[in-house]
């Protein structure tokens, strides 16, 4: 019997102490928290409704009604609700009862992880109950994702009724989502304090200048590019924190903060400072480390009150002598007087050189590693550390970013691709110390239970290393790791896993996602120590009973376990799983509850209840097995279990024996598991297909996220034009699909991912699975446009792909490979436009480039020409053309945009050829210009072409035979690449 949400038990779990200070006074302002976290989940914001206050003033009084019991929240004039679960249904059920002491509050604390329209809701009615409010604290971080850093709260923005409180003078919104400051906080004319570290902030607006009583502003933790001149009004200022932000400069205006006693710009790109600093003459603090200061105003060393400069860790090469020898200055880690002279050392000690740093370009692909070590920083983006002595005689290390392709990307049941695929040669070569290696990932947008690891491939199996993740900056992120040697690298986000030895003398493992999963092996249970791993997956309890269309469902999490050493144990192990949602052991009809079991590659779920004795408590259930694998499943056919190459296996996650709970009326368990076990590791997705407002030939294919479609199109609208999105179509992460244009139109180019003039695709749910390729036809665009499509089809592209007609009658069917049909438009050409237009050119053979890195050829130039357009200019700049040669070019071909494109091109190649990098130069010009387009262009040419050098050479015996990456051969074609 299930228990209804009304009558329902929650267990709190409050976290550590508040860090309040109550020693906040009338006119006196609080002091920031001094709280540093390398990463944060950034949730969405809803605007409230007008129906949701009366739907949450409907719920409290429910709630008032049914007897919900509070501890006392009022303690004289404070409500603190920041740490009890529910806060904001607490604080409506209050105004419900319409408690007399509300009126006298005058100090509030919530939590910004509430719901966000309930959060809405409650703070709306705050200037009727709360009249005389003074503190208002709604602050996130009370809650942590599995690496320990705080989590940003779901505020987004504030209702505008809160400018109706007007004796509200300490306001604190930090560890949020705001991406634009409420447009009701400039109205509260009686703030003293604001602070708004940790959130999204990309500027302040122009309108906070407009708070006449502010004396504390602290905005540290954000993405403050640039601060608005109104800034420079708060006479009133006196502490200023822009600390941990994107400043590469700041307003003259500041200069006119009267009173501001201490100012916080560290962490920031300030390459210079306004002379108008000058004029802060009650200023004492002033911290400006960890910028890009080049100079000083020598008038800072004349404010009268100034007892701390900090200017550590800047690129000061000159100091004014009034601040050289001031004893407030800190000046370490600058380059004054240019390179540091070494220190003396006595006769005979060794001279230990400094380790070189490496900086590639986009033409390289080697570098040299000596025993002196060095640090290297890939085009792609990648860090490597090699300490001194990792190598005993000097290495030549190659490297590759391959394109993510299941071929190439191991990944368990829930795991989610987060980077490229980084190989670094040669493999297997053991280092004398462990290099560091940094890659570039994608945020994942789930974090709670989950964890980033960087996952490898040793020993012809992968296995994943011990990782850190570094913020350098939003939304960047590095994950670090040590690696002894080289292989193929990838950064991947999976369920955390928890490991570990148990002896014999036995032990306790407990999942640090949900600590209600325990397995508890008793003494005796091993006579050798043995390794254990658990992975425990939650479940989302809403779409469930909708999915399995049953009101009762309710699951557990899912439960994952493994070990090494023999089969069984020697006693009994207990393992211990949370009751599902609603159900408690007291009152549940056994009947209904059930234990699933399942070892892969078996797609079932086995009923084991009977075969268990389930333990009931109030929350819990137990049992008891003597091994993780109840049986051994029919092995498959070798054909059917994918292996990269002969003796390469797959990551552990896979193979691991399940465990899962169910509550259910109804008697196919097994059916119903495995249906919501798939719906958990589906995306739900839309394809959208848009042309380029200036060349409609350029058509840009995109797989997204079905809640990332609507920011997508706002942002991509204004250079493209198309129909809508998909409808809604659900994928597995690495699964493969293809677009086929068809009715009349056709790829314009030989691509590496294109088979038979279908563009092919790998989903991955964080990457971008995107494309941009270029069309044509062989209909005559002069008489009328022509109107075709393009259609998504799952899986490889089969020998004969369905026609247009074929494809629409299977649109219903279950199992159909058709997706999505999007319609594409050529329109009609004017004038003298056509295909031929650059017919009767007469230009010299021209090849840019080599055979190994790729060449560009006569044709291949002339596509590139014909994509500019009116971009041209800024191309030609980047290319480092001089302006006068520019008004040369348009001067000599003023009626024809074709030939001043041309001649720019076609006269810079025969420049550089013969020169290398020429084709890497050409590449970072377009991609300088904003026409990533036809970069990525390019680099397919490169990377086609070197494919057929490298095919050509291995032919003939001339090159060595791993050059390709896991499952590859010298003979086997080229597998479709995600872009």
């Amino acid at each position: 019997m299930r228990r209804g949400p009304e009558t329902r038990r929650r267990e709190r779990s409050l976290p550590g102490p508040c860090l309040s200070r109550p020693a906040w006074r009338a006119g006196t302002c609080l002091a920031p928290e001094d709280s540093r976290w390398a990463m944060a989940a950034v949730a969405e914001g809803l605007e409230p409704e007008t129906a949701a206050v009366e739907d949450a003033v409907r719920d409290a009084t429910d709630a008032a009604d049914a007897g919900l019991g509070a501890p006392p929240l009022l303690v004289g004039n404070r409500l603190s609700l920041d740490l009890y679960p529910r806060g904001c249904h607490r604080l409506l059920h209050l105004c419900a009862q319409q408690v007399r002491q509300l009126l006298e509050v005058e100090f509030l604390r919530l939590s910004g992880h509430e719901d966000p329209q309930l959060l809405q809701a409650t703070l709306a009615r705050l200037p009727w109950s709360l009249p005389r409010l003074r503190s208002l604290v709604l602050k996130g971080g009370q809650h942590r994702d599995a690496l320990g850093a705080c989590l940003r709260g779901s505020l987004a923005t504030l209702p505008a009724s809160l400018s109706g409180l007007a004796h509200l003078a300490h306001l604190d919104l930090s560890f949020n989502s705001l991406e634009t400051l409420p447009a009701c906080v400039p109205q509260l004319c009686g703030l003293g304090a604001l602070l708004l570290s940790h959130n999204c902030l990309s500027e302040l607006p122009e309108a906070l200048g407009a708070l006449p009583a502010l004396t504390f502003l602290a905005a540290t933790h954000n993405r403050l590019q640039t601060l608005p001149t109104a800034l420079g009004s708060l006479s009133t200022l006196q502490r200023l924190d822009l600390s941990e932000n994107l400043l590469d400069a700041l307003p003259p205006e500041i200069g006119g903060l009267s009173s501001l006693a201490e100012l916080n710009l560290a962490s920031n790109r300030l390459q210079g400072l306004p002379a108008s600093l000058a004029g802060l003459r009650s200023l004492r603090l002033l911290v400006l480390h960890s910028n890009l200061l080049a100079s000083v105003p020598a008038s800072l060393a004349r404010l009268p009150l100034l007892t701390r400069l900090d200017l550590r860790d800047n690129q000061l090469q000159d100091v004014p002598p009034e601040l050289l020898d001031a004893p407030f200055v800190r000046l370490q880690g600058n380059p004054l007087g240019g390179p540091s002279p070494a220190p003396h050392s006595p006769p005979g000690t060794p001279v230990v050189p400094e380790m070189p740093r490496l900086l590639l370009t986009s033409d390289l692909d080697s570098f040299a590693v000596t025993p002196l070590g060095c640090s290297v920083t890939l085009a792609c983006g990648v860090r490597l550390q090699f300490p001194v002595g990792a190598t005993a005689t000097p290495v030549t290390v190659r490297y590759r970013l391959w394109l993510p392709e299941p071929r190439l990307v191991p990944l368990g049941p829930h795991d989610s691709l987060l980077s490229g695929v980084l190989e670094l040669q040669p493999h297997g070569v053991a280092f004398q110390k462990e290099v560091g290696l940094w890659l570039l990932f994608v945020p994942p947008r789930a974090r709670r239970c989950r964890e980033v690891v960087v996952r490898t491939l040793s020993d012809n199996s992968w296995s994943d290393l011990e990782t850190h993740l570094e913020e350098e900056a939003p939304k960047r992120l590095w994950a670090r790791c040590q690696v002894p040697h080289f292989s193929w690298f990838l950064v991947v986000s999976r369920p955390v896993s928890d490991a570990c030895l148990v002896p014999p003398e036995g032990t306790l493992l407990c999942s640090s996602g949900h600590p209600g999963v325990k397995v508890t092996f008793p003494p005796g249970a091993t006579e050798e120590p043995r390794h254990v791993r658990m992975q425990v997956v939650r479940v989302g309890s809403r779409e469930l009973p909708a999915l399995l269309g049953e009101p009762e469902a309710a699951t557990s999490p899912l439960l994952y376990l493994s070990q090494r050493g023999p089969p069984s144990f020697l006693r009994p192990v207990t393992v211990q799983l949370p009751l599902p949602p609603g159900v408690t052991g007291l009152s549940l009809d056994r009947s209904h509850l059930h234990l699933l079991y399942r070892a892969p590659p078996a797609a079932t779920w086995d009923d084991i209840t009977a075969q268990v004795a389930l333990e009931l408590t109030h929350l819990y259930a137990r049992f008891q097995v003597t091994r993780f694998s109840w049986s051994v499943p029919p092995r498959p056919p070798a054909s059917s279990v994918p292996h990269p190459r002969p003796g390469l296996r797959t990551p552990l996650t896979p193979s691991l024996p399940r465990y899962w709970l169910w509550y259910t009326t109804k008697t196919c368990v097994g059916g119903l598991a495995r249906k919501a076990w798939e719906r958990l590791r589906l995306h739900r997705v839309n394809l959208i297909a848009l042309q380029r407002r200036r060349d409609p030939e350029q058509v840009l294919l995109q797989c997204l996220p079905r809640n990332k479609v609507d920011s997508t199109l706002r942002r991509l609208l204004e250079r493209y034009r198309g129909p809508e999105p998909s409808d809604t179509v659900e994928m597995f992460e690495g699964e493969k699909f293809f677009a086929a244009f068809e009715r009349g139109i056709d790829v314009d180019a030989d691509r590496p991912d294109c088979v038979e003039g279908r563009v092919c695709f790998v989903f991955y749910s964080h990457l971008k699975n995107l494309k941009e390729v270029y069309v044509t036809t062989t209909l005559d665009r002069r008489a009328q446009a022509v109107r075709g499509q393009v259609s998504f089809y799952r899986g490889e592209v089969p020998e004969e792909v369905p026609e247009e007609a074929g494809a629409a009658r299977q649109k219903r069917g279950a199992d159909a490979p058709w997706m999505a049909t999007l319609p594409i438009k050529l329109p009609r050409l004017r004038g003298s436009e056509g295909p031929g237009q650059g017919a009767g050119l007469s230009l010299a053979p021209l090849n840019l480039g080599d055979a190994e890195t790729g060449f560009l050829t006569q044709s291949n130039l002339l596509n590139v020409a014909g994509r500019l357009g009116p971009d041209w200019p800024a191309v030609a700049l980047h290319l480092g053309l001089p302006y006068r040669e520019l008004q040369r070019i348009r001067h000599e071909f003023r009626d024809d945009l074709d030939g001043q494109i041309r001649h720019m091109l076609f006269s810079w190649a025969e420049r550089q050829a013969g020169q290398p990098g020429a084709v890497g130069l050409l590449v970072q010009a377009l991609e300088q210009s904003d026409r990533r387009d036809v970069a990525e262009e390019v680099r397919a040419v490169l990377e086609l072409g070197r494919r057929k050098y490298q095919e050509g050479i291995q032919r003939t015996s001339l090159a060595p035979g791993d050059l390709g990456p896991p499952g590859s051969s010298a003979s086997q074609s080229a597998e479709p690449a995600q872009a």
